[in-house]
């Protein structure tokens, strides 16, 4: 059973009667889930990840209104709920529960990912979140939401980035991996500079994956889940095997420059298919600044490409 699974459970076997025990008169306004922070969140927790963070327990999201009507009700009767269940043991257990399980106002959710009370309004907003903070709010499950007003702002999110951030974020990505894969790359390795060369190396893979997340309009989880997530993504998911052979010879050029080739080469013909671009060559530059172009926001348009 994994986290999301354990959670679930728990909730229907504890959490939800007792609300509509204690709480009968409120229940339609509490909105309960596992959403957030943690490998068991996206669903991707094992073994290895049970050495931390791994309980039984449950998100509860109600409005600033109603943390003034009922919250401290609410804290003191989710810090009662068992604090074992199926073998697993609550290793730390306080009146808020834990640190990201238990009671939260949905505005204090959100406003920890995205500084703000809600989904972002503003092309600014949005690029000034990190992917993997936006990753994590949309991630987990929501098990009940009478109320709506959680589900409201994910499914905002959900929808992902606004069509002009998206293509900023992806030109700005396209002209790294062109930058640091395609060309600066090889050159480290031919002034005999092996750790700038593993540094061009890790740039190109960072900007790859963030343009295949961008290309399957998803969010980028934090760096050690990406290969994970990105093997799940309906386009160019694939690339994260080609990508892994990079690593396994960083300094092998022949070798790399070709599999760097290959992995433009899959992004370059996504984007044809998609008619973003037209056939501009090998280079991946060109294509960053065809990308951009396309944006209709003159400010962020005109903006430097790289993010």
């Amino acid at each position: 059973m994994n986290g999301l699974e354990l959670a679930r459970a728990y909730y229907e076997e504890f959490g939800r009667p007792m609300l509509e025990n204690d709480f009968a008169e409120y229940i339609d306004r509490i909105a309960v889930g596992l959403v957030g922070h943690g490998s068991e969140c996206f669903g991707f927790d094992d073994e290895v990840s049970r050495d931390h963070d791994f309980e039984p327990g449950f998100c509860l999201w109600i409005t600033q209104e109603d943390e003034r009507l009922f919250g401290f009700r609410l804290f003191r009767a989710y810090s009662k709920l068992p604090g074992e269940y199926m073998g697993v043991k609550v290793e730390k257990k306080s009146l808020f529960g834990s640190q990201f399980k238990g009671v939260h106002t949905i505005e204090e959710f959100y406003s920890f990912y995205t500084g703000l009370p809600g989904a972002p309004e503003t092309s600014d907003q949005w690029l000034s979140i990190p992917a993997f903070y936006l990753a994590e709010a949309t991630n987990g499950e929501v098990f009940d939401d009478p109320l709506g007003r959680f589900s409201g702002i994910r499914q905002k999110l959900k929808k992902g980035y606004p069509d002009d951030v998206r293509l900023k974020k992806l030109a700005s990505a396209l002209f790294y991996m062109a930058q640091a894969g395609q060309y600066n790359y090889k050159r480290c390795l031919s002034h005999g500079e092996k750790a700038a060369a593993a540094l061009a190396l890790s740039n190109f893979v960072r900007n790859t994956a963030s343009a295949v997340f961008l290309l399957n309009n998803s969010f980028e989880p934090y760096y050690k889940w990406v290969f994970r997530a990105m093997r799940r993504l309906k386009e160019l998911g694939g690339l994260a095997d080609e990508i892994e052979r990079l690593f396994a010879v960083p300094y092998d050029a022949d070798e790399n420059v070709k599999l760097i080739e290959s992995i433009c080469g899959s992004v370059t013909g996504y984007l044809r298919k998609l008619g973003l671009v037209g056939d501009e060559g090998d280079y991946l530059e060109a294509y960053a600044y065809t990308v951009n172009d396309r944006i209709a926001d003159g400010e962020l348009r005109n903006s430097p490409v790289m993010l």
